[in-house]
């Protein structure tokens, strides 16, 4: 994710990364990550929220960080690292002092300082958000937000996913269009490269910038210059609607022994409404599974352990590695509705299928619960926090750790092989569904009623 890393779903992903407006945003317990890794994270200002999805957010310098006369007697600033810094104090008070081009607003320079010091880590998933920015990439927690609904990412001109900032070898990519949103309308696909918004090409920018470009009030225009395969580029007017993202859709399937589960993005609300599917397809008397994560860009990972544990019933769903390589295990949680082993379980992926959902799908294989069926799946091996700055001071979403599957593997870069590669043609006849007809026969079932093509 950008969910979101979530999605707009354009999230965080969206896509993929997560956000909405209420300043207010669900808070896993505890707030960072899956209990109990959370415990060992310090809440670092205001607010921390752990979050693994393709796309991202950001924030603001330090909090309380009071700028005064010079380098050694700022207060903020530690005398160890007073020298450090002087070029830093002796830049903002020249141009606070001397720079005659235009008045100067104290904000505007500490936001392009943080701005700054976050792009030069070069991660893709790191970023920094000013107050408005934070709250209008809020959105996509509630599952509502004003914009297109298209599911993006960042792809490299060797076609290596999460790279930054865009240009001519880092490009816009869509990982999917949420169903029934604008950009389905409009006919935006998956694979499909965003060049430019409105004329304005999206070279230099950000993920989270560039979403900002694309997202809009309802009923606004954008107009998005699309690259699909080696055509020449079009352009596409999409009208901005509210778009309200399903995150969990069920069905039976086959003769009526399998059920089926399509979860759209990962919040502790999904993960709720995914027990509650389960466990009435298996007091229906189902005895096969299929849980679709296809083109689900990720989201919080309370949701994505709560949703693994529905399936394992003991051991770890991930390992978390921090930065000086120390791992923790994040357990399976007792009670999951669908540990029986008797209970034969598909599990279906694609390239839009990024970071909670390869949590769950990487343990799910790892322990050899399901059998995964589709393509290789995004391969976001790493966990952002998102840290709340006092005041209007906006947010800093930050990589604070790599997870790794239950058998230590990183994903990240490399995605994850399913069991049975799918291969899928670029013209598939409406209505066809192969990767789930393959699903289907690997548990032995037929289709039953007519295969309907989720949307990615």
């Amino acid at each position: 994710m950008m969910r979101s890393d979530a999605p707009d779903a354009v999230t965080s992903g969206s896509a993929p990364d997560a956000a909405a407006d209420p300043p207010t945003p669900p808070t896993p317990t505890p707030t960072v990550a899956p209990p109990p890794a959370a415990s060992r994270h310090a809440i670092v200002l205001s607010m921390a929220i752990a979050i693994v999805a393709v796309l991202a957010g950001s924030g603001l310098f330090l909090s309380g960080y009071t700028l005064g006369q010079r380098a050694a007697t700022e207060p903020s600033t530690p005398i160890s690292e007073a020298d450090a810094f002087r070029p830093f104090w002796d830049t903002y008070h020249t141009i606070t002092d001397t720079y005659a081009g235009s008045e100067v607003e104290r904000e505007t320079l500490i936001q392009g300082a943080i701005k700054g010091m976050v792009g030069a880590l070069g991660d893709p998933y790191s970023s920094y958000l000013t107050a408005q920015e934070y709250r209008e990439s809020l959105q996509g927690i509630n599952g509502q937000f004003e914009g297109v609904g298209a599911e993006i990412a960042t792809q490299g001109s060797d076609g290596a996913q999460g790279c930054a900032p865009l240009g001519p070898s880092c490009r816009l990519l869509v990982v999917g269009a949420i169903e029934g949103s604008p950009a389905e309308k409009a006919g935006l696909l998956a694979g499909d490269l965003i060049l430019a918004t409105d004329g304005q090409a999206l070279d230099g920018l950000t993920v989270d910038a560039a979403r900002a470009r694309v997202r809009g009030p309802k009923g606004s225009v954008v107009t998005l210059r699309v690259q699909r395969g080696v055509a020449a580029p079009f352009d596409v007017a999409i009208t901005r609607d509210v778009v309200q993202r399903r995150e969990v859709t069920s069905r039976v399937l086959g003769d009526g022994s399998v059920g089926y589960i399509r979860l759209f993005d990962f919040s502790d609300a999904a993960a709720v409404t995914v027990r509650e599917d389960l466990a009435a397809h298996v007091a229906a008397g189902r005895t096969a599974l299929i849980l679709d994560l296809r083109g689900d860009p990720g989201g919080f990972v309370t949701a994505a352990r709560s949703v693994a544990s529905e399936f394992i019933g003991s051991g770890p769903i991930f390992w978390e590695q921090d930065a000086g390589g120390g791992q923790l295990q994040t357990a399976a949680l007792p009670g999951g509705v669908a540990t029986d082993p008797k209970l034969r379980i598909v599990c279906l992926i694609d390239g839009g299928s990024a970071s909670a959902s390869e949590i769950v799908a990487g343990a799910l294989q790892d322990t050899k619960r399901a059998t995964l069926v589709g393509q290789t799946s995004f391969g976001k091996g790493t966990v952002q926090r998102w840290t709340e700055l006092t005041g209007e001071g906006g947010a800093v979403k930050l990589t604070i750790a790599r997870w790794l599957t239950p058998e230590k593997r990183w994903i990240h870069g490399v995605g994850l092989t399913p069991d049975v590669v799918v291969d899928v043609p670029p013209d598939l006849p409406a209505g066809s569904d192969p990767t789930l007809e393959k699903a289907l026969q690997v548990l032995g079932a037929t289709a039953g009623i007519p295969i309907r093509r989720p949307a990615v």
